[in-house]
């Protein structure tokens, strides 16, 4: 591992003091941003867990900070939903997807999202259910290795996938977009408030008999967050870290599972065609701009020196 001189966090009255405010602060906010809810309260357990337990756990939480920066501004997104900032963009997405990649099937000309589900199989159920269940598992046990591995590339690959995230976010509210689905249950209406709906996912559910993605949709910020597909965006950073640390046969695995993200995105009839290639054009255009800025802006090149050295 790479870095400066190694500055081991300590446990200190003035530590457990910043942990605790901070701790309270966060549940206080989020219950009166977004309402209280369990999934906070486990955050706060987890967090402080870790940063007691030993001193590795702490580095360790430390570092993922960066992760529940995003989780929480995540959340956070559900007080101010995107379509009260602009127009829902329903029909001309559906319109432009069909003209750009439609395919004539029995005499109509349907969306690709359209043609796949009409012709699911449960193989297909299978296979994507498994697929699309990766998309944040993969790159937090990545961020893991890294963080076992070096330190620097892991904070290198946690503040990319904020960065990411974050242009994600910009987008979400200045192009607020339904997804495939939605126009499956509800036409070129708008609804505000429409709940998360699992898409075709509901397939793969239902032959297993749980409600894994039922869960996760359940909790979704926006319905109208399909431009860009971050799920298509996640594996791209992955394979880019993957490849500059060069993790040989991993790599193969790590591209297999992004392109299948990808499939399944289109498949199960959360993203159009053109939101997976917004995903991954966000996700360059974050990979670069993070290179930039990080080596670049003198600032930010401090902070990342200074951070690393803190979770060493």
């Amino acid at each position: 591992m790479n870095g400066a001189v190694n500055q081991s966090p300590v446990i200190s009255a003035k530590s457990i003091i910043t942990v605790s405010l901070l701790s309270i602060a966060y549940l206080l906010l989020s219950t009166w941003v977004v309402g209280f809810k369990s999934d906070q309260v486990v955050l706060v357990v987890i967090f402080n867990s870790l940063f007691y337990i030993s001193d590795i756990s702490r580095k360790f939480i430390i570092g993922f900070s960066v992760f529940i920066v995003y989780w929480i501004i995540f959340d956070y997104m559900k007080a101010i939903p995107n379509y009260t900032i602009s127009n829902v963009h329903i029909a001309d997405l559906y319109n432009f997807e069909k003209h750009l990649f439609g395919i004539n099937y029995k005499g109509h000309l349907l969306t690709p999202n359209e043609y796949l589900k009409v012709n699911a199989t449960t193989f297909l159920d299978v296979i994507a259910g498994i697929f699309y269940i990766c998309w944040i598992p993969v790159p937090l046990s990545f961020a893991a290795y890294l963080f076992f591995k070096n330190r620097r590339e892991f904070l290198s690959f946690a503040l990319t996938f904020l960065l990411v995230n974050l242009l994600g976010f910009v987008i979400y509210y200045s192009f607020p977009a339904a997804p495939p689905w939605y126009i499956q249950e509800h036409g070129f209406i708008f609804h505000p408030n429409t709940p998360g709906n699992t898409g075709g996912l509901a397939r793969f559910d239902a032959y297993f008999n749980v409600h894994v993605f039922q869960s996760i949709y359940q909790k979704g910020s926006n319905v109208f967050a399909a431009m860009p597909s971050l799920h298509s965006a996640y594996p791209v950073i992955v394979i880019y870290y993957g490849l500059k640390n060069r993790l040989g046969l991993i790599n193969i695995v790590l591209v297999t599972v992004m392109v299948g993200i990808w499939l399944t995105a289109v498949y199960t009839s959360h993203h159009y065609i053109l939101d997976v290639l917004a995903g991954i054009t966000t996700a360059v255009i974050g990979i670069n701009l993070f290179n930039f800025l990080f080596t670049k802006v003198p600032v930010l090149t401090e902070f990342l020196d200074k951070y690393e050295a803190f979770i060493r």
